[in-house]
């Protein structure tokens, strides 16, 4: 698979955005898929891919807490790019379970109960949106955490036995927001209050000047802790 990686690399080499994302569309077809939560980054990979008229399924997480305004740009970006989102949810029982036994709220006791709370509403449903796929395309940025920086734009995710792309890998916060700007691109309008990643209504909170991009993710937790699972680091 290395080997694999390190060729898709050379093709790649010194691509755009949008050309990467053709080569993609091209090498795979619908054998590739992107998940998108509807953040800043994710909406410009879902503009380049309707520009490209790509057939990668596009495919969004509904944990059951979402923010108002993450179904409003869900529905805009229906409404504007014209291009299926197919939407997976947490399995019922393990969700009933989990509220029967610790209750709406337990993610705020650990760090543990946080991560099972995650599990089951965010890995698990993943696991089964991604799998079949030979390629999954995210709009992950190095500069959005320290771990995300050890990352590389092409790696293997050995949990979900995927390649992983990341088109935007080196873009800067400030060439997302001109593009978006550019483009007439729908947005969350709660990226213009202070929230740089948006999340669970409950896990997320706007940030104040000078805090960590990921400030307002998990706050009552240690910074170092503040993933989810979904972007696992494979070393």
């Amino acid at each position: 698979m290395q080997a694999r990686i390190e060729e898709l690399k050379i093709t790649l080499l010194g691509l755009n955005a949008k050309e990467m994302l053709q080569e993609i569309d091209q090498l795979f077809g619908s054998n590739a898929v992107f998940s998108t939560s509807f953040g800043i980054e994710d909406q410009v990979i879902t503009h380049l891919l309707a520009e490209n008229k790509s057939s990668t399924k596009l495919i969004t997480l509904d944990t059951g807490r979402l923010f108002p305004e993450t179904y409003y740009v869900w529905n805009r970006t229906l409404e504007i790019y014209r291009m299926p989102i197919r939407a997976y949810y947490p399995n019922t029982e393990a969700v009933q379970s989990l509220l029967g036994e610790k209750g709406p709220s337990s993610f705020y006791n650990s760090v543990e109960d946080r991560k099972e709370c995650c599990f089951i509403r965010k890995i698990e449903p993943l696991k089964r949106a991604i799998a079949g796929f030979q390629i999954w395309i995210t709009g992950i940025r190095a500069d959005q955490s320290a771990n995300r920086d050890l990352m590389e734009y092409i790696e293997w995710d050995e949990g979900n036995q995927i390649i992983k792309i990341h088109p935007l890998f080196h873009w800067t916060l400030a060439e997302v927001e001109t593009y978006l700007k550019d483009h007439f691109i729908p947005y969350n309008p709660l990226h213009d209050k202070g929230f740089p990643s948006i999340g669970c209504q409950p896990c997320t909170r706007a940030i104040t000047a000078g805090e960590d991009f990921r400030a307002g993710r998990w706050w009552w937790e240690d910074q170092s802790k503040k993933e989810c699972g979904l972007h696992q680091i494979s070393k």
